[in-house]
């Protein structure tokens, strides 16, 4: 492996580490109806463990409420069923056509534990670009006692390694603050 494909995939599992991210940011509930919540519930749609987003239509037709109307009209006992297992704390309304989720205003104790989720995610997310980074640094050095490159260009290469790992976990960093100024706004 050469020194630019080191450094190309570092960059690469860097961005993935924060792309998951802020993925993972998009399911958190806050006060406000998101489709992104539902990714990770699942249904049961013959025999296959199936989102729900693509056994049903999934709106928001206000700000603080999702409508759930199933393709097929006998999935909705089964994503009323998945909605109350999950983790999402709201409890599914049938109106016989489709599933309503109302969204309840989030009190100040459930706000506070989801910036500790969001500041738990975002230090996992760190110590997964410094992963990235001591890996990267250990390939540049396998390199060195191979005599492929210089001493030079090790302390060159691993100063762009630190500058990538800086500027991602800076990225990270500044998505947890906007997801917790999210959070706290009522």
């Amino acid at each position: 492996m050469s020194v630019h494909q080191i450094l190309q995939d570092a960059e690469h599992k860097m961005k993935a580490a924060v792309d998951a991210m802020s993925h993972d940011f998009g399911t958190y509930r806050t006060g406000r109806a998101s489709v992104a919540v539902l990714e990770r519930v699942h249904v049961d749609y013959y025999g296959t463990d199936t989102p729900v987003s693509q056994v049903a239509n999934v709106s928001v037709p206000e700000p603080r409420q999702l409508y759930i109307q199933p393709y097929d009209k006998s999935m909705i006992p089964l994503i009323e069923r998945a909605i109350l297992k999950s983790d999402l704390g709201i409890s599914p309304v049938n109106d016989g056509g489709g599933i309503r989720l109302n969204f309840p205003q989030m009190t100040e104790d459930r706000r506070k534990d989801m910036v500790k989720q969001v500041h738990a995610r975002t230090e996992l997310c760190r110590v997964g670009v410094r992963n990235v980074r001591r890996d990267a640094i250990d390939h540049i050095k396998a390199l060195e006692k191979k005599k492929e490159i210089t001493e030079d260009d090790v302390k060159s290469n691993e100063a762009k390694i630190q500058k990538l790992t800086d500027n991602f976990v800076h990225q990270a960093d500044d998505l947890g603050k906007k997801k917790e100024a999210e959070l706290m706004t009522v």
